[in-house]
């Protein structure tokens, strides 16, 4: 039977479609994601060092490598007296793209003040969704220690939000400030501060509705 004119014309659409989307993909590779598994021991991470080896790590075995890959998380002076390191001066400058090339946001202030990252786009790095509010496990708490600007707490605000600068899992020392990636419950609908921790440890990670996940950032 031979094609009609309107077959021959799905036939050929559907195939530009399919182009355009490997297309778009290759030009466009992963520069962020969220880790789709935890260190497992709570918010110890190795601290910065160990959290950007396991982006690293988990970039790698998604098949993407020869980029520079950091967490995006703050830290604090452990005495009070000085700023911390702040997410946002770790990840570069941007653009970042998840893993099926869809734009999170283009720099700094677009991550920070209208970034695509909702639970449709926050993607581990394999491309998956992460469970969010209604979902079981609910795993939307993600780990970052930080003010919704992506700056470091100030040093005179009372509290450790970053459970020892990520290197402790003990409880009733501190707690971790976390977002939630799919903006939804909580005090508000930031993706990367929105309340704190009930401790340090993977129970208690567990509890609040996550799992010890991170985002990562490309920032070569």
């Amino acid at each position: 039977m031979t094609p009609t004119a309107t077959t021959r014309t799905i036939v050929i659409v559907s195939a530009l479609l399919i182009v355009t989307g490997t297309t778009v993909a290759a030009d466009n590779p992963m520069g962020f994601f969220i880790t789709s598994v935890g260190i497992g021991n709570g918010a110890d991470l190795g601290g910065l060092e160990g959290a950007d080896a396991h982006c690293a790590k988990l970039a790698k075995a998604a098949g993407t490598e020869g980029r520079q890959w950091r967490a995006y998380l703050s830290t604090q002076s452990p005495d009070g007296k000085a700023f911390g390191l702040s997410a946002r001066d770790r990840i570069g400058k941007g653009p970042w793209y998840n893993a099926r090339g869809e734009l999170i946001a283009s720099d700094l202030d677009q991550l920070h003040l209208r970034g695509n990252i909702v639970k449709r786009t926050a993607l581990d790095e394999n491309g998956k969704v992460i469970n969010g509010r209604g979902d079981k496990p609910n795993k939307h708490d993600i780990l970052t220690g930080t003010r919704d600007d992506g700056t470091a707490f100030f040093p005179w605000e009372e509290g450790d939000y970053t459970c020892s600068n990520w290197t402790s899992s003990e409880d009733g020392k501190g707690s971790a400030r976390v977002g939630h990636h799919d903006r939804q419950g909580g005090g508000n609908l930031s993706w990367n501060s929105t309340h704190a921790s009930r401790g340090c440890s993977q129970q208690n990670l567990v509890g609040t509705g996550g799992a010890g996940l991170f985002y990562c950032f490309a920032a070569d």
